[in-house]
This record gives C-alpha cells, sequence and structure tokens, in this order.
C-alpha cells in the first residue's frame, strides 16, 4: 500500500526562523529513498536568523556557494556537511533574508528497519539523536541541497502538537560571541530522541 502524501503548503515555512524553528516540532519529516520510505517527527530544531546571527553561515550575509540557498525563497533545503556529517536545514523568511532552521533531531516513525540497516550496532534512540545521525538514517544527502522541502523525495508533514516546548542555547556555536547564549534551540519537552 502506498502512502498517502501531504506535505506543509510552502506557506507554512514563510516566517522567520524564530517563528519557524518551533512551529516544525512534532512535524513528520519524511524521506523518499531507493531502499524505500523513512520518516521521523521532529523533536529538536536551533534557529539561525541571517545577517545579525554570528551563528549563522549567512552572517553578515555572506553568501557563497554553500549558503546561496539561503538566500532563496522559503521552504528551500539547505544541506551541508560537517565532519563528514550531512545536516539538513530549512530556509526562513523571505527571499535575500537568510535564515534557516537546522533540524536537530527526530523520534523514528515510518521505516525503522532501514534506519536500523544505515545506522548498524546503534540503539534506536542513537539512530536519530543528533543532527548527522537522522540525515543518515532517512538516506538525506548533499543531492537534496536546493530541493523544496515541499516536495518528493524529502518533506515535512504535519504531526502532532507537541504538550510542551523548551528553549535553550543551540549546541556547538562555541566561537559565536554572544550569540552562543541566545535561547534559539527549541525541543519537545521531555522526548527521549532530543539530542542532549
Amino acid at each position: 500500500m502506498t502512502r498517502e502524501k501531504n506535505p506543509l503548503p510552502i506557506t507554512f515555512y514563510q516566517k522567520t526562523a524564530l517563528e519557524l524553528a518551533p512551529s516544525l516540532l512534532g512535524c513528520l519529516l519524511v524521506k523518499e529513498t531507493d531502499e524505500g520510505t523513512a520518516s521521523g517527527y521532529i523533536v529538536e530544531t536551533e534557529a539561525y536568523m541571517g545577517a545579525g546571527d554570528r551563528a549563522a553561515h549567512s552572517f553578515n550575509n555572506r553568501r557563497t556557494k554553500r549558503t546561496e540557498i539561503m538566500f532563496a525563497e522559503a521552504g528551500r533545503v539547505y544541506t551541508y556537511v560537517m565532519h563528514t556529517h550531512t545536516l539538513l536545514n530549512v530556509v526562513a523568511a523571505e527571499e535575500d533574508v537568510p535564515q534557516a532552521v537546522l533540524i536537530r533531531a527526530i523520534e523514528p516513525h515510518e521505516g525503522q528497519l532501514l534506519m536500523e540497516e544505515r545506522r548498524p550496532g546503534r540503539s534506536p534512540r542513537e539512530w536519530t539523536n543528533g543532527p548527522g545521525k537522522l540525515t543518515k538514517a532517512l538516506g538525506v544527502t548533499m543531492n537534496d541541497y536546493g530541493r523544496w522541502i515541499t516536495e518528493q523525495p524529502l518533506y515535512i508533514e504535519s504531526g502532532y502538537t507537541p504538550e510542551a516546548i523548551s528553549t535553550g542555547p543551540r549546541i556547538g556555536i562555541d566561537n559565536s560571541g554572544e550569540a552562543r547564549d541566545y535561547p534559539w534551540r527549541f525541543w519537545v519537552t521531555g522526548n527521549r530522541y532530543v539530542s542532549r
């Protein structure tokens, strides 16, 4: 049986990264590959606010081949590689306002056997409890760079509304001055798949 696909509309992403990041919590992130479909509920995100955010790749409106997609319309996929891991972001705001939301963790839903194959020797919690882990588990690669997050094979659907959302500083940005302390990380309170 083929699963029904119901991606969120592009208008969902047309807000600031600070608004989008908590809105994505509870939504279902889906990736279709030749091996099958894998998905998970988004349980942790981080907002990157662009030109004025020292932690953002687009700080001071820095445009490079890598960051160019951050200046595109909301709803584009921004992937990049860090320490051999592909990380997945969704572009927010409006064109030429380079903001994005990093997907930090998901709770596995569909395709758990696929996730186990892609993350061998790990417990189910460790399949997706970090930004590089979830992309491996889902099969997200640099080939997804620039895609619309509203279209196959990588898209987000509505899911559930979290009972509570926690906030705190973003992770791994110690060299970003005062931005390291901004409470722009959001997570589903008490969810065991949150990275930390």
